[in-house]
């Protein structure tokens, strides 16, 4: 009789811990996780600086602690991003590309079931060489034939630009770009790559009977010594340029033209990315970035919804965001990313690829 009780009594003691805990964890998700008293973000190197720049403004202007912002690139943001809510999870994760629709699938299995997308502006996919390279001046098809693991399904034998388009200069394929974790790094596969690898009709039609063997025949890279990963190191990949003036780095515009006096942009297609051909865009390379904000935390982390509203502040047409390269958003789409700003609202999971 004293064992039977003991046994019941402990079963019923562990149904009781167990049930604090999960109200616990239930509690945290409702409330967004209050235990931080700033901002966590996470994601895409190009949108850090953009993001940095904006933490500090909205410090100043609120009185709020700066927030704490990580570039992580924009899958491993996700990753961190879609682990659930509460105070030990970011609020937002930044995008050099939209989310995919297996990233918004974690998110929700996860607790992550209200996210707020918002375009903050564009920005291009630029190759860049050193001021004393050779002055490259690529096709999508160029670039999609020196890099393909396999272009149109066959090995890849190049080694030099030369045996790719015999217009290029004798020199080796050499790519220093960014992990297979940025986003800059899925935008290259498809706004370059892929596109080259289309200019094949054989390709197109591909993409329509077998969408799995189109996207490893498109988009699959080269290792090394063809592309070599740098890391979410801008920094790294100036360096190597410096030292290998052959080579050709992979850059978002913004960061291009943030160090013009080391590095020159190569034209593809004919257009040199720009500020005017991103926004125009004539430039084969453009892209929009985004934010991704986590509802359950916006008025329960301090600031958040101010945060936001700076960014959008920064990204306007007088904004000061441009002054560092952020390519502003075309009137409508600033209007939508004002619009689900003020409302927070969700965005619909079925719109993703």
């Amino acid at each position: 009789m004293v064992k039977k009780f003991a046994r019941t009594t402990g079963l019923l003691a562990c149904a009781a811990t167990a049930a604090l805990a999960l109200s616990a964890c239930q509690d945290q998700a409702s409330s967004g996780g209050a235990a931080r008293d700033y901002i966590s973000a996470v994601g895409s190197s190009t949108v850090y600086p953009f993001a940095t720049a904006v933490g500090e403004k909205f410090a100043e202007a609120t009185g709020n602690k700066t927030p704490k912002i990580d570039s992580t690139g924009t899958g491993g943001g996700f990753e961190r991003f879609c682990q659930g809510v509460g105070g030990d999870t970011p609020d937002i994760s930044n995008a050099s590309r939209r989310m995919k629709k297996k990233e918004f699938d974690t998110c929700v299995k996860n607790g992550v079931k209200d996210i707020v997308e918002i375009q903050v502006g564009i920005d291009g996919i630029a190759l860049g060489e050193a001021q004393r390279g050779p002055g490259f001046k690529l096709t999508e098809e160029d670039v999609y034939k020196a890099l393909a693991a396999n272009p149109y399904g066959k090995p890849n034998t190049a080694k030099t630009w030369k045996d790719v388009n015999p217009a290029l200069p004798a020199v080796g394929i050499s790519v220093f770009g960014p992990p297979s974790t940025s986003g800059t790094y899925d935008a290259f596969k498809e706004l370059i790559m892929g596109k080259g690898c289309d200019a094949d009709p054989a390709m197109k039609a591909l993409k329509d009977s077998d969408k799995d063997k189109h996207e490893a025949v498109c988009t699959g890279l080269r290792g090394a010594p063809f592309y070599v990963e740098q890391g979410e190191n801008d920094n790294l990949i100036i360096s190597k340029l410096d030292k290998n003036p052959d080579s050709l780095g992979i850059f978002g515009f913004s960061y291009l033209d943030a160090n013009k006096d080391k590095i020159k942009a190569v034209p593809v297609q004919g257009v040199s990315p720009t500020y005017d051909t991103i926004a125009g865009g004539s430039y084969p390379g453009a892209r929009p970035l985004f934010i991704y904000i986590k509802k359950a935390h916006v008025g329960v982390i301090p600031g958040l919804a101010e945060y936001v509203a700076e960014f959008l502040k920064g990204a306007a047409k007088d904004g000061y965001l441009a002054a560092k390269g952020l390519v502003i958003s075309p009137p409508d789409v600033s209007a939508k990313a004002a619009a689900a700003a003020k409302d927070m609202t969700p965005l619909d999971g079925s719109e993703l690829k």
